[in-house]
C-alpha cells in the first residue's frame, strides 16, 4: 500500500500508538489501514455418496480439481457465499447442511470455511470459472490432480470420517505446497 483509500496522502509502516503489529498509516489524517486475512468459503456437494468437483478453468492451478470454493463478498453469509461459488462454478443449486472445516492458511493470509452440502438434484454445469464438472466416488477422486493442498487435506479427512461412519468438524493449519 502506496496511498491513503481516504485521502489520497502516503502512508508509512509503522507501530501505531496502542497496537503491537506494523500497520499502513496515513501521515495526514492518520487513518490506520487494517490487512485482515481473507475469507475462502466452499462446499463439498454430495449426491448419492458421491462428491462433484470442478476441473479449474482459470488460474491459479489451471487444469486441477477442486470442490467449489471462494472469497466471500460484502454481505453474505459463509453459509451463502458456499452456495453461491457452487452456483458459479457448478451450476448446482445445494443445501449446506453442516460446517466441515476451518482451515487456516497464514502464508497466503486466508482462513477456508467449508461446509458439506447436498445437492437439490444431480442437475449440474460448467461455470465461467470451471472446464470440467463431475460427480466422483470416493474411490474415484484425482488425488494427483487436485488443485490446492486445502482440498487435499479436507478431502482425505472428509473419506477418513466417511469409513469412521461420523463427520466432524476439522480444525487447522494447512501449509505451503512442498512443505
Amino acid at each position: 500500500m502506496n496511498f491513503c483509500s481516504q485521502c489520497g496522502a502516503p502512508v508509512a509502516l509503522k507501530v501505531p500508538p496502542g497496537e503491537t503489529l506494523p500497520r499502513f498509516v496515513c501521515e495526514a489524517c492518520q487513518t490506520i489501514h487494517y490487512q485482515n486475512p481473507k475469507i475462502v468459503a466452499g462446499c463439498i456437494p454430495e449426491w448419492e455418496g458421491r462428491i462433484l468437483l470442478c476441473r479449474r478453468a482459470i488460474e491459479p492451478r489451471v487444469g486441477l480439481w477442486t470442490f467449489p470454493a471462494g472469497f466471500m463478498e460484502q454481505g453474505e453469509t459463509t453459509e451463502q457465499a458456499a452456495a453461491r461459488e457452487t452456483l458459479e462454478e457448478a451450476q448446482a443449486l445445494v443445501e449446506i447442511s453442516s460446517l466441515y472445516a476451518v482451515f487456516s492458511l497464514p502464508h497466503v493470509s486466508q482462513v477456508y470455511v467449508i461446509f458439506r452440502g447436498r445437492l437439490r438434484s444431480p442437475e449440474f454445469g460448467v461455470g465461467h470459472e470451471s472446464a470440467d464438472v463431475q460427480l466422483f466416488s470416493h474411490e474415484q477422486i484425482p488425488w494427483e490432480n487436485l488443485a490446492f493442498p486445502v482440498i487435499y487435506e479436507t478431502l482425505t479427512r472428509y473419506i477418513q470420517d466417511l469409513g469412521r461412519g461420523r463427520f466432524e468438524v476439522h480444525v487447522g493449519v494447512v501449509p505451503p505446497m512442498g512443505r
